[in-house]
């Protein structure tokens, strides 16, 4: 079991993401990029799961061969470390429109690494963490131009 813990330790941040298809269309564009990131040491994928949510708001794990030949994702095959669970893919279902399918990706920050090891060795340790959605950092860069645009006209 130390085993286990020293190698927890040693572990960058961990995230998820949840990545909605509408119409259960997915090109595969993305994931050469995915790919990439994986290759050159940025990201280590824990666990790569595939949903989609019937028209009733049934939600059901799809495997990957069932995407058919549109998008190779063999390569994507065997990324499951157990994190996740049917509760887990019951709360990204609630997160689609019923018709539409998504990918679950569980990812280590292999970049951060270094970094979060040398804080927790320091005594530091993360008490919270979060992300701005890249529509709030838009809505809120035009709310400043539409301020000094409007505060420029007014003076």
């Amino acid at each position: 079991m130390s085993d286990d813990l020293s190698e927890l330790e040693d572990m960058g941040p961990v995230d998820y993401l949840i990545l909605e298809f509408p119409g259960n269309r997915m090109t595969g564009e993305g994931f050469p990029l995915l790919v990439d990131l994986v290759e050159r040491g940025i990201i280590r994928i824990l666990d790569l799961q595939f949903i989609r949510k019937e028209e009733d708001g049934s939600v059901a794990a799809v495997e990957l061969r069932d995407f058919g030949d549109e998008v190779d994702l063999t390569v994507f095959e065997g990324a499951s470390s157990g994190l996740l669970d049917q509760s887990d893919v019951d709360d990204a279902g609630s997160a689609l429109e019923p018709g539409n399918s998504a990918g679950v990706i569980v990812y280590e920050n292999l970049w951060a690494a270094p970094f979060a090891r040398a804080m927790r060795r320091s005594g530091a340790q993360i008490v919270a963490s979060g992300r701005i959605p890249v529509q709030a950092l838009l809505a809120s860069l035009d709310a400043v131009d539409a301020a000094e645009s409007g505060g420029g006209a007014a003076a």
